[in-house]
């Protein structure tokens, strides 16, 4: 039913992010710190920002242990409070459009380096805005459908649920919400029995860029992947349509 060619950028940072599970629970566990924080509470049934962010963690196989530890320092611990979150835009070369959500403790650090990243990838740190306006906050769950459930079925379901749009691919499907819908489609979707793979607000890109050869793809590639490699970053979020058979030799 989607009318937006998407798949495969989904489909390429969702491989990327299952490559290094222990970076991401790291990210995560800062995640939940600024949750309690913003949200005033450490318990989930009454902090909306901390119940997504746990939501995520277990769709990323987060084991329990460790979602409680990082609640738990997050409500007992002062350094908790350094974090600040903060988004950095830019172009990686051939005017691809890159988005980057930071968690740091130290903003003119964190700034230096991943001004450093953009220049030595060949890209351009922008200003705050030059590119956000190419895409759109939207609620992005990504759902287990190896069982191989009928398109229009899924379909039928998601949007019974309160979701947009629904994409399908090989053994899974994407599924995306309003934002402001995101946490009751998921909590439904879940009471349906739906496995996750992935869950949460992201930024999409409301058209993609396509590169015209090998050379341009592995200079967008080496940016992204070595803003997704910085300590800091929490995602990256991009419009290059980039081929599949690339996200293959990644996985």
């Amino acid at each position: 039913m989607s009318g937006h060619n998407k798949w495969s950028t989904i489909k390429n940072k969702k491989a990327k992010t299952d490559a290094a599970k222990g970076k991401i629970f790291t990210k995560i566990g800062r995640e939940i710190v600024i949750a309690v924080k913003t949200g005033g509470s450490a318990d989930p049934n009454l902090n909306s920002k901390l119940k997504d962010v746990v939501a995520k963690a277990k769709a990323a196989n987060m084991p329990n242990d460790n979602i409680m530890r990082s609640i738990k320092k997050a409500a007992g611990e002062g350094d908790a409070s350094n974090y600040k979150e903060i988004t950095y835009e830019g172009y990686a070369p051939c005017g691809v459009a890159v988005i980057v959500e930071i968690v740091t403790d130290n903003l003119n650090r964190t700034a230096s380096e991943v001004r450093h990243i953009f220049d030595k990838c060949g890209g351009t740190l922008g200003a705050s805005g030059c590119v956000s306006w190419k895409f759109e906050r939207k609620g992005v769950i990504e759902i287990d459908n190896s069982k191989g459930m009928d398109e229009d079925e899924l379909t039928m379901l998601a949007l019974d649920c309160g979701a947009d749009d629904v994409e399908m691919g090989e053994d899974a499907a994407v599924i995306y919400t309003d934002p402001n819908d995101f946490s009751e489609v998921r909590d439904k979707l879940e009471e349906a029995g739906c496995v996750f793979l992935s869950a949460e607000r992201e930024m999409v890109p409301t058209t993609t860029t396509e590169l015209s050869d090998e050379e341009s793809v592995a200079k967008v590639r080496k940016l992204i992947d070595w803003l997704e490699d910085y300590d800091d970053t929490q995602a990256v979020y991009h419009d290059a349509e980039l081929p599949e058979e690339e996200e293959e030799e990644e996985e």
